[in-house]
C-alpha cells in the first residue's frame, strides 16, 4: 500500500543549519550528506517510495541553489518551490501547509532522517487514521537537545504534548488534515511545537505513529548517528 496520487507532500528546508555551520560544515543544510546522500535527496526519495510525487518545498533565499539541485536531480516529479527566508520553523510550516490544493498534506522537515522502509510504514499507518485527524511521527530514539515529548493512549491518540518527559518524542513528519491546513496560528506563537501544543489544547484530534529510528540532523554527532543507522539498515 502506498499513499497514491491524491496525497501531496511538503518539505521544510528553510533552516540555516547554524549548529552544523558552527561545527565547520559549509554545505547548505539540505545538501549535507548522510552516507553519501544529501538530506533533501533522502527525504524526496522517501516520498517517492511512498507513492507521493507532487511536492512543495520551502528553501531560504540564501540557499536557492538547493531548488535548482532538486529540480535537476528529480526532473520527473511535480515540484513547487517557495523561496523565502522565514522567521521561524512555524512560519515555514504554515507557508507549506497553506500551499493551494485540497485534502491532506504530508510534511517532513529536511533534517528528519529515517530509513525509506520506515517512512513508508509511517505513511501507510497515518493514512489509516481518520481523515479529520492530524498524525505525528513519534520515536523512542531521543537524539535532540530539546525534544518535544509525547504520550499516547492505547489507541495511539495524543494525550500529552510537551513537558519534561513522556513515552516518545516528535520526529519531524506530520500528516495534516485539511482542516488543520487551513488554521492560522494565533498571534504570539513562535515555534512549530507551540502550534502543535495549541492544536492539542483546543481539542484537535492528534494521533502518533511510532517510527523506531528517526534522527533530527542538527549537529555533527547527528550526522554520524544517521550514518551508523544507514549502515545497519543496509545490512539488515
Amino acid at each position: 500500500m502506498t499513499a497514491g496520487p491524491t496525497l501531496r507532500g511538503g518539505i521544510i528546508a528553510a533552516g540555516e543549519g547554524s549548529r552544523l555551520r558552527r561545527a565547520g560544515w559549509t554545505t547548505p543544510k539540505p545538501l549535507v550528506p548522510v552516507a553519501g546522500v544529501p538530506l533533501i535527496e533522502s527525504v524526496v526519495r522517501n516520498f517517492v517510495a511512498a507513492g507521493i510525487t507532487s511536492l512543495v518545498i520551502i528553501v531560504n533565499e540564501r540557499e536557492r541553489e538547493c531548488a535548482d539541485w532538486v529540480r535537476s536531480r528529480f526532473p520527473a516529479l511535480d515540484l513547487h518551490f517557495i523561496v523565502e527566508t522565514t522567521a521561524s520553523s512555524l512560519e515555514s510550516f504554515t507557508r507549506v501547509a497553506a500551499y493551494p490544493g485540497p485534502g491532506r498534506l504530508l510534511i517532513s522537515t529536511v533534517d528528519a532522517w529515517c530509513a525509506e522502509g520506515d517512512f513508508v510504514k509511517f505513511v501507510e499507518a497515518a493514512m489509516r487514521r481518520p481523515h479529520e485527524a492530524t498524525v505525528l511521527a513519534v520515536t523512542p530514539l531521543v537524539a535532540d537537545e530539546r525534544p518535544l515529548w509525547v504520550r499516547l493512549d492505547a489507541a495511539g491518540r495524543v494525550i500529552q504534548l510537551g513537558g519534561t518527559d513522556g513515552d516518545v518524542v516528535t520526529a519531524g513528519m506530520y500528516l495534516l488534515s485539511e482542516e488543520v491546513r487551513g488554521i492560522a496560528p494565533p498571534a504570539g506563537l513562535g515555534r512549530l511545537r507551540d502550534f502543535l501544543a495549541w492544536l492539542h489544547h483546543r481539542g484537535e484530534p492528534l494521533y502518533g505513529e511510532v517510527v523506531q529510528t528517526v534522527v533530527d540532523v542538527d549537529r555533527a554527532a547527528d550526522v554520524a548517528l544517521a550514518e551508523a543507522l544507514a549502515a545497519a539498515a543496509r545490512k539488515s
